[in-house]
């Protein structure tokens, strides 16, 4: 009988209770504390691979906007050449025409490097307003017009690929 009393004088949770009170360094860790701690340590690595690659990032970023700015004032040096040679030309009336032909040479030369980088002009006269594509700075009755179709362009407006770089400004027929 002194056998089933110390069965259920013995308390279970004493051994329990004594665990917690020892010192965290006399515990080795659970596996729950070991999984833990492993998961932490990936969440530092992975925020820190995350940081580093947001900074390579940035600089390819950086580079590339280099690059391109680089290429384009590259396509633009030649015509300031001739501009300064068209600047150079005598204001006679023979140095006048040799001077509008400068002029118009220098606008071709920069239509075309416009177009290879992909710029294309908006054609705005005889079109529908689009308030998308251009802006109205005047309207005035038109004889033979429609309703809001562009019957002047003060300013052209560009394209680059689907994206707007600038509006036409332009005057539009009102009924």
């Amino acid at each position: 009988m002194a056998d089933n009393r110390n069965d259920i004088t013995h308390d279970p949770l004493d051994d329990t209770a004594a665990a917690a009170l020892e010192s965290p360094a006399d515990q080795e860790p659970t596996e729950l504390e070991r999984e833990r701690n492993q998961l932490k340590d990936r969440l530092l690595r992975t925020a820190a691979e995350f940081d580093n690659f947001k900074k390579r990032t940035d600089r390819d970023r950086q580079a590339l906007s280099e690059s391109i700015t680089a290429a384009v004032l590259e396509d633009l040096l030649p015509l300031v050449d001739d501009l300064e040679r068209a600047l150079k030309a005598e204001a006679t009336t023979e140095g006048a025409q040799a001077y509008r032909r400068g002029v118009e040479l220098v606008l071709r030369q920069m239509e075309e490097v416009l177009r290879r980088r992909g710029v294309r002009a908006i054609e705005a006269v005889g079109a529908d307003f689009d308030p998308h594509y251009h802006q109205a700075v005047s309207y005035e009755p038109a004889e033979g017009r429609r309703e809001g179709e562009v019957i002047e362009e003060f300013r052209r407006g560009y394209m680059l690929g689907d994206r707007l770089l600038r509006a036409s400004m332009v005057k539009v027929a009102k009924g």
